[in-house]
């Protein structure tokens, strides 16, 4: 299809805000999935993100609606994967900013919009849930269009009856524009990746420029990683299988590969053959763990499980890491590295549900650094690692830059100055 009609587009909201809820109405309402067979939260396929209402793991779909190609991927709310939507935004030219009508303007709505914004996206405002008991639309509505700088009024939707849905889509092909491909060598960005136990690894595309074609041979510029395209296809939600796929379209690989380690969100893949003149695209960064904890079986005769269980765990999560210790109480343990606290939950709940592995965590900790007086510099996440205070002379640790945004009354605001002070 010509990407003249085609439109990558993401959800960015605060958590609840009901993104995966109206991610089930677009599939619903274009055909994608019929009524009968469609669930709650069909993007979120693990169990952790339907009970606690939640996106952990990104998934992208493509929808056909009215001749247009309608490329959605649906994005983490919490902080914690705040990478994870900077790449998705990445892959998109337009987004819906999702404000929940009975909660306001909240702080994972300012964060994701000005990523959005950096990335040169078009906003769509749509204030959500206006069927709700609690629901204040018209101070909703008076949030957005502050936090925005614009006249114009939101659009109102509920996801969960589909009122307003159709006119959603209907400003999604209207308002957002179509990718810009450019024209030469294959170029695709990925941004993201899961693991099959039977196909392997799974990257998750856009394609910038070229032609994509089963069996190409391709190469991954940051990693230097080699691998063939086994097979190619779209989500639609399911694979589907494809022989070629165009610039500006979304899609995925099936790379063979199994260690999902070697696949790092954010890097540029090529032709194999042009690997040594390619200009890997912006924004690449390895994801670094911001939060570590040691964690220990409840059951003592349990540690070699507890790490085979968290290896499997790394299969589909490429945030983790680990590394083996020992406590004179405890016993043996792993640190590990989480991307914040609620990955950290999630994990935990994981251990738990699908390996029967309760576990000890110790209070989180992160990571230090220190430069010693003969020039050494030490990176460490343990405070019982810290080095003889006689030897360091500097010591470093993180720091939150933090802003506070007032979208309500000036009392407010001298509410906030009265804290600070």
């Amino acid at each position: 299809m010509p990407e003249n009609f085609i439109r990558n587009f993401s959800i960015i909201a605060h958590i609840d805000a009901g993104k995966s809820t109206l991610a089930d109405r677009l599939l619903e309402i274009t055909g994608t999935i019929s009524a009968d067979k469609i669930v709650p939260q069909l993007l979120d396929s693990n169990p952790i993100e339907r009970e606690r209402g939640i996106t952990i793991k990104l998934a992208p779909v493509t929808m056909n609606y009215q001749g247009y190609t309608l490329n959605l991927i649906d994005t983490p709310g919490h902080v914690d994967f705040n990478y994870e939507v900077e790449r998705a935004l990445q892959a998109c030219e337009g987004a819906i900013l999702l404000v929940d009508a009975t909660k306001g303007v909240q702080a994972q709505t300012v964060a994701n919009l000005r990523l959005a914004k950096n990335l040169g996206l078009k906003i769509i405002p749509v204030v959500n849930k206006i069927d709700a008991p609690l629901s204040d639309v018209a101070a909703a509505t008076r949030q957005v269009k502050q936090l925005l700088s614009i006249t114009q009024e939101p659009l109102l939707v509920s996801a969960k009856t589909g009122e307003g849905v159709e006119e959603l889509l209907q400003q999604v092909i209207s308002d957002l524009p179509a990718p810009e491909t450019v024209t030469g060598d294959l170029k695709a960005f990925v941004f993201n990746s899961t693991f099959d136990t039977h196909l392997g690894v799974v990257a998750f595309i856009k394609l910038i420029s070229g032609e994509l074609k089963t069996n190409d041979k391709l190469e991954f510029i940051n990693s230097g990683q080699s691998v063939s395209a086994s097979e190619i296809g779209i989500f639609s939600p399911v694979r589907t299988e494809k022989k070629t796929l165009q610039a500006g379209n979304v899609g995925y690989i099936i790379t063979g590969l199994k260690d999902i380690r070697r696949i790092l969100v954010g890097d540029t893949l090529c032709l194999a053959s042009q690997a040594k003149n390619a200009i890997p695209l912006p924004g690449f960064r390895k994801i670094h763990p911001n939060v570590y904890l040691d964690i220990y079986p409840a059951e003592g005769n349990q540690y070699q499980d507890l790490v085979d269980a968290l290896e499997k765990l790394k299969l589909n999560d490429s945030a983790l890491s680990t590394q083996g210790i020992n406590s004179p109480i405890l016993g043996q343990g792993v640190k590990v590295g989480f991307l914040g606290l609620l990955h950290s939950e999630v994990v935990g709940e994981r251990l738990d549900r699908e390996f029967n592995l309760p576990v000890i965590a110790v209070s989180p900790s992160v990571e230090y650094k220190v430069i010693l007086r003969n020039g050494d510099e030490k990176i460490f996440s343990s405070p019982s690692d810290f080095p003889d205070p006689a030897q360091i002379a500097k010591s470093f640790e993180p720091l939150a830059a933090v802003k506070i945004v007032g979208l309500r009354p000036t009392s407010s605001v001298r509410s906030c100055n009265s804290v600070r002070t």
